[in-house]
């Protein structure tokens, strides 16, 4: 009996072995964890529309949101099998999962394929009284909690740009969360909010069209947005907001950390193969995104250092509901 069951124990090995190696042999879903029309969905309906010309099947594109930091879409994709047709469309914001609370795991149980990011900036309403950074910084000083302002769901890149540029500016706004960019955006056309933290790449069609007032990029540089003129640094008035910001975007795709080899190479081949498509490479262009291309340890590294600084910058900020710790997340820097 025992040496029948060895015996099927290899067949089954190689069975499995076989089949990821054909792999794919069927139609791949990416579940995006965040909201329809921002930009982790743009990006995976892009990727997906370039990677699935270097794969004999489709990838199709949902979008499942809820939960703290895209827990929901995660937990979803994390309950299916290992097996690679299964991906999470995610973000840099997916790392405060654990210190929000709603995910119990560390991000390394994911194998991310970065794509890249947009510089974020901050803009107001058309019809908002305030016409540069100043005047909003004095306004939210003066009354504190009334100002309005969206951004994407607790412990987004957003969400943490908001949260700095309060400490960075002795700020309180009242926190509006949204399923995604998109939403908040939207919020913001419509009034429901005054203030809106996402990236250039997404609000830059409603900066053109006049629906939204930037008021300052919340990165060091100064930007150029062509149709529009230079979009001033915050940093220039705020010098405080280099204690926490700026801090990149990071969006792309994941499979599991625990997905064959074979499946992560052949992922990782369409992948690379996608960035250098022509349709790839002007999109980027036109909507202001550096591309990484990073996958495999080095897209690892990079998410662990987000993981660290994302969850003790919020822990910092008074924003968790876990101690970094008690999920092992190192700080910053071995500090």
């Amino acid at each position: 009996m025992r040496t029948v069951s060895i015996a099927l124990a290899g067949i089954l090995a190689a069975g499995f072995a076989a089949q990821a190696q054909d792999y794919p042999t069927r139609d791949i879903t990416t579940v995006v964890v965040w909201g329809a029309g921002g930009g982790t969905d743009t990006i995976n309906r892009l990727l997906a529309a370039e990677m699935q010309k270097h794969l004999p099947v489709r990838i199709n594109v949902v979008n499942r949101t809820g939960g703290v930091g895209g827990s929901a879409g995660m937990s979803y994709v994390f309950s299916q099998p290992t097996d690679g047709y299964t991906l999470a469309g995610i973000s840099e914001s997916n790392v405060t999962a654990g210190v929000q609370g709603g995910w119990d795991q560390r991000f390394d149980v994911w194998q991310p394929f970065i794509f890249g990011g947009s510089p974020l900036v901050l803009s107001v309403s058309a019809n908002a009284p305030w016409q540069n950074l100043e005047e909003l910084v004095e306004a939210a000083r003066a009354a504190p909690g009334s100002i309005r302002a969206g951004a994407s769901a607790a412990g987004s890149i957003h969400h943490l740009n908001l949260l700095a540029f309060e400490r960075g500016t002795g700020t309180d706004f009242n926190y509006i969360p949204y399923d995604g960019s998109a939403p908040a955006q939207n919020a913001a056309v419509a009034g429901e909010v005054q203030v809106v933290l996402t990236s250039i790449a997404e609000q830059q069609q409603l900066i053109r069209a006049g629906r939204l007032r930037p008021l300052a990029m919340m990165t060091p540089d100064a930007m150029e947005l062509e149709g529009v003129g230079e979009i001033a640094s915050a940093f220039d008035a705020y010098p405080k907001l280099d204690e926490h910001l700026p801090i990149a975007q990071s969006i792309g795709v994941a499979v599991r950390a625990d997905a064959p080899d074979e499946v992560k190479a052949r992922l990782g081949e369409a992948f690379e193969a996608a960035l250098q498509e022509e349709a790839v490479q002007n999109w980027a262009r036109d909507n202001y995104y550096s591309i990484s291309g990073k996958h495999g340890e080095e897209a690892n590294e990079e998410f662990a250092r987000l993981e660290s600084l994302f969850a003790w910058t919020l822990h910092e900020l008074g924003a968790t509901t876990v101690d970094p710790e008690t999920l092992g997340i190192p700080r910053p820097n071995g500090d």
